[in-house]
């Protein structure tokens, strides 16, 4: 899926500010324009990760149509920005890994001190929960 992205133009002594209207709130910048989406995209994916850790809705992404004739857009840039929907899956998937026993059996040992499944101990730090 690809998200509208507004691009407030920039120069050589003013960032160039992203607005992704599809989503409240987020927004990034850039010194350059390639910058400024290449930010965009990290605090598309952000945004949607921190939604979905608050069980809120994820918005459809819309077309630049909508917002392109918008005043509040008027003389900026319009672009995508491409979200992997598996980003938004939080469907269960059985998966195989291979580590040495010893990191095994200390991850196996810090899970049942946290109460935790394996499983879940690993999804919890990947995560970054403490």
């Amino acid at each position: 899926m690809r998200y509208p992205i507004a691009i407030e133009p920039g120069d050589d002594g003013t960032a160039f500010g992203v607005v992704v209207p599809d989503l409240p709130g987020c927004f990034s910048a850039g010194d350059t324009i390639d910058e400024a989406m290449t930010n965009a995209e990290e605090a598309i994916h952000h945004w949607i990760e921190v939604a979905i850790d608050q069980g809120m809705e994820i918005p459809a992404p819309s077309t630049v149509a909508r917002w392109a004739n918008e005043d509040d857009y008027a003389g900026w840039t319009f672009g995508f920005v491409k979200v992997d929907p598996a980003a938004l899956d939080d469907r269960i998937e059985r998966v195989n890994i291979s580590i040495p026993r010893r990191v095994l059996h200390r991850l196996d040992e810090r899970a049942r001190a946290a109460g935790e499944s394996r499983s879940g101990y690993i999804a919890r730090m990947a995560l970054g929960a403490s």
